[in-house]
């Protein structure tokens, strides 16, 4: 497929790097330099695009910046793009870092809001991993304990489409439902960087419980504050497997 890449932060460049190695066309677009933005393609084997090349003559967009920059790109960005391409988001909601978004705060759904400021329909995909484990933690298809991550939106195609890549990123695919249902995978959910296998994953969507998440993810980021150090990556799945109260049966 031809993939355009917003943003090469953690999680967008190492969905540049695993999509360029299972043998995608992948662009990718930055706030830095042309210079810096060429160098930093080169080193994840992708193309450098402005950010209106980047849309044109694509399959898909994943845009991986914080939630709070989703506002600041042009409000024409996808007014030309054809309707079957797919637009994905793979954000989550952190004050610390977003500052107050008052409607996220009220309980908007992420998913929707992104899709409200963008104005057009998007899929949900790729946040329920930390970064480390994305790039660590995939493997073949049929692996015994193969994790999965979540998948929601409105387009049944386009949401078949971000599974196939998930698949080739070395993780199983679960469909979450709707936009309106991802509320189930945001930040402090049974889901949210669990590290699941598909059948936990379904079961821990299921669990999620409206308005819990974001006093969970408080609590996580409460005893992250108290840390002397950062903690490893399996230290933080198994903080949020405690704090989500996350039973496996």
């Amino acid at each position: 497929m031809k993939i355009g890449i917003i943003g090469t932060g953690s999680i967008g460049a190492s969905l540049a790097q695993k999509l360029v190695a299972a043998g995608h066309q992948v662009k990718v677009n930055n706030t830095s330099s042309v210079e810096e933005l060429a160098k930093k393609a080169r080193e994840l084997g992708a193309s450098p695009a402005t950010l209106q090349q980047l849309v044109q003559e694509v399959d898909v967009v994943f845009i991986s910046i914080p939630l709070h920059a989703i506002p600041t790109l042009p409000a024409d960005l996808f007014r030309q793009v054809p309707a079957d391409v797919v637009v994905v988001d793979t954000s989550n909601y952190s004050p610390m870092r977003d500052g107050r978004i008052a409607a996220l705060d009220n309980g908007q759904v992420e998913g929707v809001w992104v899709a409200e400021q963008l104005d057009r329909p998007i899929i949900k995909a790729f946040s329920t991993l930390f970064a480390l484990t994305l790039v660590e933690m995939g493997t073949p298809p049929g692996t015994p304990g193969r994790i999965a991550t979540s998948v929601a939106g409105d387009d049944e195609r386009a949401k078949k489409l971000v599974a196939a890549l998930i698949n080739d990123t070395g993780f199983d695919a679960v469909d979450a439902g709707t936009l309106a249902d991802s509320w189930r995978q945001q930040g402090g959910t049974p889901a949210f960087c669990t590290e699941l296998t598909a059948p936990e994953l379904t079961q821990a969507l299921t669990a999620a419980v409206p308005g819990k998440g974001p006093l969970v993810l408080g609590q996580v980021i409460a005893q992250l504050m108290q840390r002397d150090t950062p903690p490893t990556r399996e230290e933080f799945v198994a903080l949020n497997r405690s704090l989500a109260n996350l039973v496996i049966q």
